[in-house]
């Protein structure tokens, strides 16, 4: 069985979970004004349960234009592609994507296919896409070439801004999140600063944790939940099943219209481990675990295209939140992170995938009774 989220299902905070912070309109990335999140979702038979999603951190328009950046790594057995130069230049561009560990080169073929149709001045120059990835062998045929480039284009072509689809859409289609259906989630907070309001928002592609690490608002539910843990059986039974209990990775991605230095983006991406741990994980030596952050504001300060102009060298100008004023930036990060995590499980409905593997959704009723919600 494969079911995927309805238009208007509830969300956690609509649940009554106590929460804190206070989320933007959509309560998404999409939240950040200009961010837009686009998804290609492929299910197809009993073994194709993958897919493709891109978050452009600008409009198409302008999506080249370079955004103050940073990324972090909790554990390194994954791959987010383009770290390099981001760590370089502390900037990034164009759309990034995320899907499953073996369409990473698609969807890097994908970035660039649609950079050559839609920006040819930036492609006749050079192109090192940020394409990130998760594990998603235990529901889908990994190693089948499903995801192919115009996949990836087509994710980046549906970009919108708005409510964003949550649950097993786009990359996150056949992952699994302690022991449950896991996928896509978001969420957003605002950030008063003086007479400004800023938005801090979180994407995740969840495919982490084990089931008796969950903790949902202070409460570790996950040892209640132990029942119906078809990932976590008999290894003898079944060698895909043989993963150890928290393996998979997550990616997060933090936007903000903060101004922001890079190595700030870099602190923004350092805080998202906390937001993971408030929902019980401890970070798998099997998970690979990496984060980006970037600020779209400064549009105008960090042109870096080949070339010079004529005429005399110019100033690039900055302008940033005090390193002291950050905190309230980074308790945003954490608080929408662990919703983000929180919106992935209330939203994933169970999956059943290749070889019959099933990943069950979350019993939501019997998560607000253990957390005393009802």
């Amino acid at each position: 069985m494969t079911s995927t989220p309805r238009a208007g299902d509830p969300r956690a905070r609509d649940l009554g979970l106590p929460l804190p912070g206070t989320p933007g309109p959509h309560n998404a990335i999409t939240d950040v004004p200009g961010v837009h999140v686009g998804q290609a979702t492929l299910i197809e038979g009993e073994a194709v349960r993958t897919g493709v999603t891109a978050i452009l951190p600008r409009p198409p328009a302008t999506v080249e234009n370079p955004c103050a950046a940073g990324w972090y790594s909790l554990n390194g057995n994954g791959e987010m592609t383009g770290t390099a130069w981001l760590s370089e230049t502390g900037t990034l561009r164009l759309p990034v994507l995320v899907t499953n560990t073996h369409a990473i080169g698609s969807a890097h073929r994908g970035v660039i296919d649609w950079a050559v149709r839609e920006k040819p001045q930036i492609a006749e120059e050079w192109l090192l896409p940020v394409v990130a990835e998760t594990w998603d062998g235990y529901l889908n045929a990994i190693n089948a070439p499903t995801v192919q480039p115009h996949h990836a284009v087509a994710a980046i072509d549906a970009a919108r801004t708005g409510p964003v689809a949550e649950g097993s859409v786009g990359g996150g289609t056949g992952m699994n999140c302690y022991g449950f259906k896991g996928g896509n989630g978001t969420a957003s907070r605002r950030v008063g600063y003086g007479e400004q309001t800023y938005t801090v928002g979180a994407f995740m592609q969840a495919n982490f944790g084990s089931r008796r690490e969950l903790t949902i608002c202070g409460t570790r539910v996950g040892p209640e939940l132990s029942a119906d843990n078809p990932m976590e059986g008999n290894p003898m039974e079944d060698s895909a099943r043989q993963q150890p209990p928290g393996s998979g990775s997550v990616i997060v991605v933090i936007a903000t219209d903060a101004p922001l230095l890079p190595q700030q983006c870099t602190a923004l991406a350092r805080r998202v481990p906390l937001g993971l741990a408030r929902t019980g994980t401890s970070g798998s030596h099997f998970s690979g675990d990496l984060f980006l952050a970037f600020s779209t504001a400064n549009e105008d300060a960090f042109g870096s295209g080949m070339g010079f102009p004529k005429g005399e060298p110019g100033y690039g100008e900055l302008r940033f939140i005090p390193w002291n004023r950050m905190d309230a930036f980074y308790e945003a990060v954490v608080e929408a992170v662990e919703e983000a995590v929180l919106n992935v499980l209330v939203a994933s409905r169970g999956m059943t995938g290749r070889d019959g593997h099933r990943s069950p959704g979350m019993p939501v009723d019997e998560v607000l009774r253990l957390v005393g919600v009802r």
